[in-house]
């Protein structure tokens, strides 16, 4: 007897089939395909990330187990570990980066209203920062970093009002970070935030002339000339608040214009910060607010590293590592984009976590959420014996 939707099929279901069919197409995805198309593989995969399973051999074990239950997942017949390996390395790896593409601005558009910085803007307000994902050389010999090491480069730009990145770009581990910036498009009136191994002063003025704003740390040897100080507030951290101009030549011909350098004392952890910006409207502390919501990027990839599979690869190929890590990105949006459809309070990890182990469940995702209640304590009256009691 039918009892409802599986947990899985629901949560597969938040994805447009005729929209993920319109990339297919695009890509000849489905080419000379006789059964095992583009849509099973990618349910095949988005099920062994979701439930943390190591390979695809891991995977297809599970599904195995539970082949009464592959016609209602839509997978059908379970295959072979060799058919979803040569669909890794052959298929296109852009079908997923599509879909990923996809959901973002679905996600976006839901998250849309959000608003959890404490500076009131108008503009977006986006993160740049890269993550290396190492390999090994002799396995993957085209990702070449370092004589005995491969890798690849991660280049995201966040979205820190919902925390849902806006641009993602893979390049060889041996890139420099800064050079994202020639690639991305700036908005006008929105804020970038940068650590300091981003500063260039020919890109950064690129931002500047873009008509939108960045916000960065200076760099210990930075060379300038103050133009004149702004009013400080010692109790609130602001050690000083001044406007600069660049001494060295070429560095003043890279940036020709005013810059302002803020010195910042967290009154927590009393480090103290040095930042640079080109917007001369927000107040100092203001401006480090902003940077401390970069640890939102640097959150999103430990979430992306810990939580779902890309630090073990099911694939060799570059298409393969490129195919499983777009997979990965699509499953952490299409939990975000559960989270809003369902209106659930958990967290995205906690969401993650309740989901795998529910996946084969019968019941409403909502349902689900509300009976689930993550608590992590002792009751009052525990009596606990002791081990060396005699």
């Amino acid at each position: 007897m039918n009892q409802g939707k599986y947990i899985f099929s629901q949560l597969m279901g938040l994805i447009s089939h005729k929209q993920f069919q319109t990339i297919v197409n695009r890509h000849f995805g489905d080419y000379k395909v006789r059964d095992f198309n583009c849509w099973k593989q990618y349910l095949c995969m988005a099920f062994g990330q979701l439930t943390h399973r190591e390979s695809i051999s891991d995977t297809v074990l599970c599904l195995k187990a539970n082949a009464n239950k592959m016609y209602h997942f839509g997978i059908g017949e379970v295959v072979a570990v060799s058919t979803i390996t040569r669909a890794n390395e052959s298929r296109s790896f852009q079908i997923y980066e599509d879909l990923a593409m996809l959901l973002i601005q679905e996600a976006k558009q839901l998250y849309g209203l959000d608003d959890e910085l404490e500076v009131t803007l108008k503009g977006n307000v986006f993160a740049i920062d890269a993550t290396t994902i190492d390999l090994c050389l002799s396995a993957f010999c085209w990702a070449t970093f370092r004589t005995t090491k491969g890798g690849i480069k991660l280049h995201t730009q966040l979205d820190l009002k919902t925390a849902i990145p806006e641009f993602i770009l893979f390049s060889p581990a041996s890139v420099h970070d800064v050079n994202v910036l020639d690639v991305i498009n700036f908005e006008v009136n929105s804020f970038y935030i940068m650590d300091r191994g981003y500063v260039d002063y020919k890109r950064l003025y690129k931002i500047h002339s873009s008509g939108a704003f960045f916000v960065t740390r200076a760099k210990d040897n930075m060379n300038y000339r103050r133009s004149c100080s702004y009013p400080k507030d010692v109790d609130t951290g602001v050690l000083y608040d001044q406007s600069i101009i660049l001494n060295n030549y070429y560095a003043l011909k890279n940036y020709p214009v005013k810059m302002r350098r803020i010195k910042f004392k967290d009154q927590q952890s009393g480090k103290v910060l040095i930042f640079l910006t080109n917007n001369f409207h927000l107040g100092a502390t203001e401006i480090a607010q902003l940077y401390k919501h970069r640890w939102k990027i640097e959150l999103f990839f430990k979430w992306i590293k810990q939580h779902l599979k890309i630090k073990s690869f099911w694939g060799q190929s570059e298409n393969a590592v490129k195919t499983q890590v777009w997979i990965a990105v699509s499953v952490y949006v299409l939990v975000a984009i559960a989270k809003k459809r369902f209106m659930l309070k958990q967290s995205l990890y906690e969401i993650l976590q309740i989901l795998s182990i529910s996946i084969f469940d019968k019941m409403p995702i909502d349902q689900l959420f509300q009976q689930t209640q993550v608590q992590y304590f002792k009751e009052k009256k525990d009596i606990q014996l002791n081990i060396f009691d005699l």
